[in-house]
């Protein structure tokens, strides 16, 4: 808990930073277009990779397997289009790799992991 407070911090003033600086290099402007450019294209790669993990979750419960990867690409399809909507270079660039699958294998481990260790703390709650 106390990394996300940190993070509440630190991320904002590294965006800020980033835009500062990137303001200063190209121009107020370009790089307020640049921001807007990127939500605008992520918007619609969200929407469209979004509707991509939908049809594959409908497709593997039609089979009547379980849906549980496709369920995380379309967890990591969500949390980086809200990224990409948020203004800022870093969460634009985290964003993005949150919607690929090549880059997705890069976070499917740690999600694995977190879901993994939330099931063993509610099960010695519940138990």
């Amino acid at each position: 808990m106390k990394w996300f407070f940190l993070a509440l911090i630190i991320v904002p003033t590294l965006e800020l930073t980033l835009l500062l600086w990137a303001s200063d290099a190209m121009g107020i402007f370009p790089a307020l277009g640049l921001i807007i450019a990127t939500g605008l294209i992520g918007a619609f790669l969200a929407k469209k990779q979004g509707l991509k993990a939908l049809r594959d979750i409908q497709d593997s419960m039609g089979r009547l397997q379980p849906p549980g990867e496709h369920l995380i690409n379309a967890a990591l399809v969500l949390v980086g289009g809200v990224l990409l909507l948020t203004p800022g270079f870093i969460s634009d660039a985290i964003g993005l790799s949150l919607l690929f699958r090549p880059t997705q294998k890069i976070y499917k481990p740690i999600v694995g992991k977190i879901i993994q260790k939330k099931m063993r703390v509610t099960r010695i709650i519940e138990g």
